[in-house]
C-alpha cells in the first residue's frame, strides 16, 4: 500500500491465490497487478473520485453489451483492449519507475 501511495496510486484491494504443490501451499497466480489487484489514481481518490487501473474498461464494456454471462464472452474491441492495455502499462510504470517495454 505504502508503495503504491508514494508513486500516486491506491492499493484498495487484492486478491493471492494459493494451491497445494507436493503437499506445500504455494502462491499459484500473479499478485499485486492490475489483474489481481484494483488500483486507483491517487489525486482523483483524494477528490473523491475512482479512476481505475484495473481491468474496469473489460466489465464495463460487457455490461453494456447482451452477453447472458453463461456462454463464452463476445470478442473485446481494439479500443476496450487499447483502453485497457494503457492502464495496465500506465499502473507498471508507475509502481515500478520503469519504462514498459513493449509499448
Amino acid at each position: 500500500h505504502a508503495h503504491a501511495w508514494a508513486r500516486g496510486l491506491v492499493l484498495a484491494d487484492t486478491k493471492f491465490e494459493f494451491g497445494r504443490v507436493d503437499g506445500m501451499i504455494v502462491l499459484i497466480d500473479e499478485a499485486l497487478s492490475p489483474d489481481s489487484s484494483r488500483f486507483w489514481d491517487r489525486v482523483e481518490f483524494e477528490a473523491g473520485r475512482l479512476l481505475s487501473f484495473d481491468k474496469q474498461f473489460v466489465r464495463d464494456w460487457l455490461e453494456s453489451t447482451t452477453w447472458d454471462k453463461n456462454s463464452p464472452p463476445p470478442p473485446l474491441p481494439a479500443d476496450v483492449v487499447a483502453r485497457t492495455r494503457s492502464k495496465y502499462v500506465e499502473a507498471f510504470e508507475r509502481l515500478t519507475g520503469e519504462t514498459f517495454a513493449w509499448k
